[in-house]
């Protein structure tokens, strides 16, 4: 979780008791943070092992973070990379095609940026834009959102077959949730540039994208490659159990025998898991909850 940092406007110096004051509402707040942060070290020591893995045996490795906008994304990624070696590592977040991608494959653009051996991608947003934010804001037709759904399967399945490790994470937060991040986004100058107007809509949309995601996840959910649903209304467990999730996509050598790497079920749901729960609650309350 992320923390305010109260700042005192030059106008109005604190005084030496507001300045005690600040210091000791603060401090627990800090070592909570600090504390959360050293929880994720030893993770992130043995993702440093599962880098080096994938280096010494020249494989490649895929990771998709995937979700609605305020889901936790970029900063689970921040953790996931913050001690790896820069060199064989690279994150990928495509803005909007040029005028020349949009007249090539769609998946072209995606693929020039695929790993080389030894080397871990991770796509923050993918090509499942096309399965959710695209149709939704009517930036692709009906069809190729159709043709997306038909191929992307055997795309991936190929991908795997011939030695890629592809993990495919889709974070998921509750709608007050999203709210709330937004609003805190909206009033914290440090964060304003993360909203956009696509933001504000997405709340307006939310049922829009829900249907999204359970054809989504129906789809493209396989044996081969499935997805992990990550529940991110506590962002400090989102980040630790994606973790858990990428290291146990590969059998890398040394793990340490102290380190808890089963996923914590109330956070980690399969995505098989997520469409059955889905379907029960369009039953029940005639619409899906999320």
């Amino acid at each position: 979780m992320d923390f305010d940092h109260t700042v005192p406007a030059p106008d109005s110096p604190a005084t030496p008791a507001d300045d005690q004051t600040s210091k000791t509402e603060g401090a627990p707040r800090l070592e909570e943070k600090f504390a959360r942060e050293r929880e994720l070290v030893p993770y992130q020591v043995e993702l440093l092992k599962l880098q080096a893995h994938l280096e010494r045996h020249n494989k490649r490795m895929i990771v998709l973070f995937e979700g609605r906008d305020a889901a936790g994304k970029g900063g689970t990624i921040r953790r996931v990379t913050r001690y790896m070696n820069v060199k064989h590592y690279r994150v990928v977040a495509l803005g909007k095609p040029t005028q020349e991608q949009r007249s090539q494959w769609y998946l072209q653009r995606y693929v020039t940026q695929f790993p080389r051996g030894g080397e871990m991608v991770l796509f923050d947003r993918s090509w499942y834009n096309r399965a959710m934010v695209e149709p939704v804001f009517g930036f692709c037709t009906p069809k190729e959102h159709a043709d997306f759904l038909r191929g992307v399967v055997g795309f991936e399945k190929d991908l795997v077959r011939q030695g890629t490790v592809l993990v495919k994470l889709y974070f998921s937060v509750t709608k007050k949730e999203q709210l709330r991040r937004f609003e805190r986004r909206r009033d914290d100058p440090l964060r304003q540039w993360k909203l956009s107007e696509i933001d504000v809509q997405a709340q307006e949309l939310w049922d829009e994208f829900t249907e999204k995601k359970y054809e989504m996840l129906r789809r493209t959910h396989t044996a081969r490659t499935p997805w992990t649903i990550i529940r991110s209304k506590d962002k400090h467990r989102a980040r630790l159990n994606a973790m858990r999730v990428i290291l146990g996509a590969v059998d890398y050598e040394d793990r340490d025998p102290d380190v808890d790497f089963v996923p914590d079920r109330q956070i980690v749901v399969s995505g098989a898991r997520e469409v059955e729960m889905m379907e029960e609650d369009r039953i029940r309350r005639g619409k899906f909850r999320q």
